[in-house]
């Protein structure tokens, strides 16, 4: 159960696996995984290809945590690869 390595794995893989219009969206459960995704959308749209869909982090509802305790941990992050973009290989 390595959650974070493959959290790493799949970061440092994103980039490439994301098309013009494509959106990504992650789900922490713990404030070491929010840490590294919020690092890596904000390098990544600083290269100017991605924007950051989520400026805050968007958390469970009052609504949601009273149906869903479990809720209250998570954290949504959300990035989109822009339409124009020159692939860098």
């Amino acid at each position: 159960n390595d959650e974070m390595g493959e959290l790493d794995t799949l970061l440092a893989d994103a980039p490439g696996l994301l098309r013009p219009g494509g959106r990504m969206v992650i789900v922490s459960f713990h404030s070491l995984e929010d840490r590294r995704v919020k690092l890596a959308f904000r390098d990544w749209a600083s290269t100017g290809d991605f924007e950051i869909l989520t400026r805050r982090v968007v958390r469970a509802s009052d609504e949601e945590l009273e149906s869903n305790p479990a809720s209250r941990s998570a954290k949504l992050r959300a990035l989109e690869r822009k339409q124009e973009w020159a692939r860098r290989n």
